[in-house]
């Protein structure tokens, strides 16, 4: 993809291209997989995608922080954050630089 940025569009237009659904029904499919991945990050479960990786949630406890400018130290409240983890084949495929499909070309 060489620096450009992956949008919903983008996926809806790959699902219509590979899948065969229409556009509109193509972008209701990706809306409703991002809406269920979204759901469960606001419940803190983990959603695991097989061979990519997973989001988790997780809870940073309070901290100390330094304002950068100043150096004055400021409390950081507790708070959940997302996390991604990729898979180790996901890992494997971007270390290769080639695009992870099947018969992967090198």
């Amino acid at each position: 993809m060489g620096g450009k940025t992956l949008t919903r569009v983008d996926l809806a237009e790959a699902v219509y291209r590979k899948v065969g659904l229409s556009r509109t029904e193509s972008a209701d499919l990706v809306e409703s997989v991002l809406a269920a991945i979204s759901d469960c990050a606001v419940n803190g479960e983990t959603v695991k995608l097989s061979s990519f990786g997973s989001f988790v949630v997780r809870s940073k406890n309070e901290r100390i922080g330094r304002n950068p400018k100043t150096g004055e130290e400021v409390p950081i409240k507790p708070r959940r954050v997302m996390v991604f983890k990729p898979s180790n084949k996901l890992r494997d495929v971007v270390l290769k630089g080639n695009s992870g499909r099947a018969g992967g070309e090198e």
